[in-house]
């Protein structure tokens, strides 16, 4: 396997459908909706519904949804550009049931004029709910974009705002 990074994934029930969880030896790199924009996966995937980290996602991530749980504590294998690692790690910083615009993130990430640029890596993000891309708004406060649908991202807001 010269080389190949070994990806498991498993199915998990959730509120807003079925969650696609992925993970590497090193840490989860994936949490997908159905018909999410920018699916990536599986077919070079094992499925390992016993893997430890997609069982101890899949434990946080029910806490989440009982508003049990208000921060993620998981191992992360995100992969992605030095900018999109940047605009991923702003966003864990975001505080539960706090909301952003793009521009506040471009400004976080000291690149203040790059705020198309910081929507797009926002939508790539690779695992949705545990990075809080959902938290982030557009200028005028509006909902927009999101990778797994608005109506999705109205529900986690509202589930925050309620917690």
């Amino acid at each position: 396997m010269d080389g190949l990074i070994m990806i498991y994934y498993t199915e998990h029930p959730s509120p807003l459908g079925t969650l696609l969880l992925a993970a590497s030896d090193a840490g989860l790199c994936g949490l997908y909706f159905d018909e999410h924009k920018y699916f990536v996966g599986p077919q070079e995937w094992t499925r390992d519904d016993g893997h430890p980290v997609l069982r101890q996602a899949a434990t946080q991530v029910d806490e989440y949804f009982a508003g049990a749980r208000k921060t993620f504590d998981l191992p992360l294998d995100l992969r992605g550009t030095p900018f999109q690692q940047a605009v991923w790690k702003a966003l864990q910083e975001l505080p539960f049931g706090a909301t952003c615009t793009y521009q506040e993130i471009a400004r976080r990430i000291t690149n203040p004029r790059a705020i198309r640029a910081a929507g797009t890596a926002i939508g790539r993000n690779p695992v949705s709910i545990v990075v809080p891309c959902h938290r982030v708004l557009g200028a005028s406060g509006d909902l927009s974009g999101y990778a797994g649908g608005l109506e999705r991202k109205r529900f986690l807001l509202a589930l925050e705002q309620r917690a």
